[in-house]
Order: C-alpha cells, then sequence, then structure tokens
C-alpha cells in the first residue's frame, strides 16, 4: 500500500481544502508531479483540452491520501 510522505499529504490536504471547479497551473503542475511520483511513471503533463485524465489522477492521489502518512 502506497502512502504519501509528509509533504507530500499536506500539500494534497490543502490542495483538498478548497473547494472549487478549477485548478491553477500551479496545482495542475503538483497533480503530475506526485502522481508521477507515487504511480512511479515518467513526468509529463496530459493535455488540458479533455480534464478526464487529471480528473482521474486526482482521484487516484486522493486515494493514497485517505491511507494516511508513511
Amino acid at each position: 500500500m502506497v502512502k504519501f510522505d509528509k509533504i507530500d499529504f499536506e500539500d494534497w490536504e490543502n490542495f483538498r481544502k478548497v473547494k472549487k471547479q478549477t485548478i491553477s497551473s500551479a496545482e495542475y503542475t503538483m497533480i503530475c508531479k506526485l502522481h508521477s511520483k507515487y504511480y512511479k511513471h515518467k513526468y509529463y503533463k496530459p493535455c488540458t483540452c479533455s480534464p478526464k485524465k487529471i480528473i482521474r489522477w486526482i482521484n487516484d492521489l486522493n486515494k493514497i491520501y485517505n491511507y494516511g502518512i508513511e
């Protein structure tokens, strides 16, 4: 079971606290970096023309967040 390290957990917790329909460029970059780190794939930014992938990545990261901190 994969868990966030302390810093990433706090960053994700802060991201989740803000309820809004859009994400900033910095948040988009954070999502991409965290997903590549914890799902062990090369870092890249999916096309923003369709939000399906980034929404899936957010859901994936929420699963890790729910497991807590290492």
